[in-house]
This record gives structure tokens, sequence and C-alpha cells, in this order.
């Protein structure tokens, strides 16, 4: 019986290491004392009130950036095309039921302006200069296609494209692998890495056409991501499954030898980058298992590398390298070719 208590416990503490490891806070930066004078509209009610086309054109116009960009005006052949085809939209009588449920999952907002306002604060210690984007949160019936629009002075979001499993209606014509994407645990973190990958922050190399060169700007972007939302779980920054985040660290070693092998850095072909880097719902090449987009993963890990090997290198400093390749030797980053064998899981 004590032999059995004894492998419980060493059970146990592999399982809590495991998700340490995973759950693992990045350096919290002080900002208690931190001012973000945050402007966060809700206009989900709004387009539920909206009873006529005179309304709906008076509400655009007082909101043209959600009615050229987030709408996508420019992809309607005219005006009255556009006013048309957005009315029946937001006079369906089922939007009724997708007000209702944005207001089970988020509430008044609250917490979303909260999550914001933290991600914010940590972005002005990084970048004293930030200045802090409007954000707007609607919901549209999934008219125009556009889930987040991220800006330098507004953040537009979608809500009834994040809420989750049990919403009545979910985003059309999307893989489930994406899908899992779309709840409201994501949003925060899908900002703030869109806004990491813009170039105002993360200086590339245009004429590096190389996978490398875009694996160290996603790996640039994650790190960028985790520095603002320290306590996220990495498994919700790149949007994998925790089984998923397990088996590409437990297999870091195979996955790196099949991009030995398949010579993946630094090619430059988009077949290549199609592969291991664009979205996809596994990465077949590697294994049955392994989660797509594993390329990003891998500059990702690549980046984390260098930042432990140079402690003197700040934030900052790593978002304006442009040079990938001597990131890459610089880091140190080589885990152990292993024999690949043909598709093995990952």
């Amino acid at each position: 019986m004590r032999n059995g208590w004894v492998a419980i416990f060493c059970w146990l503490l592999m399982v809590s290491c495991e998700n340490e490891k995973e759950d693992r806070c990045a350096f919290v930066p002080e900002t208690s004392t931190a001012k973000i004078d945050l402007t966060f509209e809700s206009l989900e009610d709004s387009v539920l009130s909206i009873k006529s086309k005179t309304h709906l054109v008076r509400f655009l116009d007082n909101h043209k950036e959600l009615r050229d960009l987030f709408l996508n005006r420019s992809a309607y052949p005219s005006d009255s095309a556009f006013i048309n085809g957005l009315y029946e939209t937001f006079t369906n009588p089922h939007l009724d039921t997708l007000l209702m449920e944005t207001h089970r999952v988020f509430g008044n907002g609250v917490v979303l302006k909260s999550e914001f306002e933290k991600a914010f604060a940590n972005l002005r210690y990084y970048y004293p200069g930030f200045q802090v984007p409007k954000v707007q949160t609607v919901i549209t019936g999934f008219a125009g296609g556009s889930d987040l629009m991220v800006t330098d002075s507004l953040v537009i979001i979608g809500l009834d494209y994040f809420l989750g499993d049990g919403a009545k209606y979910r985003p059309h014509d999307m893989y489930q692998y994406m899908l899992r994407r779309y709840n409201k645990h994501f949003i925060v973190p899908s900002v703030v890495l869109l806004t990491g990958i813009d170039s105002r922050y993360n200086k590339i190399n245009a004429g590096d056409k190389t996978a490398l060169a875009d694996m160290i700007s996603y790996g640039k972007a994650y790190y960028f991501t985790k520095q603002m939302l320290p306590c996220t779980p990495d498994s919700v920054l790149i949007g994998y499954t925790q089984k998923e985040m397990k088996g590409s660290r437990e297999n870091e070693n195979l996955i790196w030898s099949r991009f030995v092998e398949d010579q993946v850095l630094f090619s430059t072909s988009h077949l290549i980058k199609q592969k291991y880097i664009a979205e996809r719902p596994k990465t077949i090449e590697v294994g049955e298992e392994c989660p797509g987009r594993i390329g990003t993963w891998v500059g990702w890990q690549i980046v984390k590398k260098y930042m432990e090997t140079h402690h003197e290198v700040t934030l900052q400093q790593l978002m304006e390298v442009q040079n990938a390749s001597q990131l890459f030797k610089e880091s140190g980053y080589r885990p152990q070719v292993v024999k690949v064998p043909g598709k093995e899981k990952v």
C-alpha cells in the first residue's frame, strides 16, 4: 500500500511539473500605478436597435471604420447593395438569439475590458510611447466575414465569432481545428499577437524570403505576446491543445530532424512554407498528430533560446532584429538530430 501511495505521489508530481511548465509565467511587470485610459465601446445592442435603413445608414456614418473595413464595404457593388444586405442581416429575428448568447458569454464586457487594460498596461511598460487604441465590440451575424480588426488606433471585435462550443450559431465555412480557437479566451491574445506581428514592432528583412525568416518573425511575435500576457498558457497563445503542446515538446528532436531532413530553414519554396508554416490541421510530414503551423512553434523555441542565452537583450532590441539567420545562429538552438521514421506520431 505504501508503495502504491509513492507511485501515486510520483505521478501527481510529474503531472504537476508538466502543468507548471505549460502555465509558467513570464516576467510580470509592475504596472499597478499605470493609468490606462481605454475607450471601450459596446455596439452590439445598438445593432439590434436598428429599425430602418435610414437608421442603419446613420449608425454606419457614425462608425466609419466599422463600415469600411470591418464590414468590408468595398466588396459590395454599390451602396444600396451594401445597405440592403446588411439591413436584412441586422433585422433577422435570429439576431436576438445571438445577442442573448453574447450577453451570456461576455456579460456587460467588464471582464474583457479589464483584460485589455492589463495587456495595454504591459505594452506601455515596454513601449512608453504606446498609444492605447479604442476598442469596439459588435455582433454582425457573420456579415462581412471579419472577426477581428486591429490598427494602431482601433480594435474591433466581432463577439459573435467568439461565443465558444456551446453557442447555437458558429462561424460558417470554418474547420473544427480553427473553430476551437474562437472562444472568449483567445480574443486578447489574438489582438496582442496581431500587434506583435505588425511591422511597427516586429522588424523584418523584407528581402529574406526563407522559411526561417517567417519562423523567426512568428517566433518574435509569440515571444512578444507572452511578455504582454505573462501568465497566459503557451497553448492559448499559439492556439494548440494542451495535448498538442505536450506532444510538440516531447518530440522536439523528431520535429527538428524532419526540418533538417527536408532542408526547411533556408528554403524559399512556397510549398515548404505551406507544409510547415501555413494554417493546416496537421503537419503530416512530421506525424499524423503533429499540429499545423509547427514551423511557427519551432520559430518560437528558437527565439526563446536566443533570449535565454542573451540576458542583456531587451524585448525592444529583440523585436528590432531583422537578421533571422544571425539570430538563429546566435541562439544556439540545436535539438538532437534523430532517425526520422516514415510517419511518427507526435
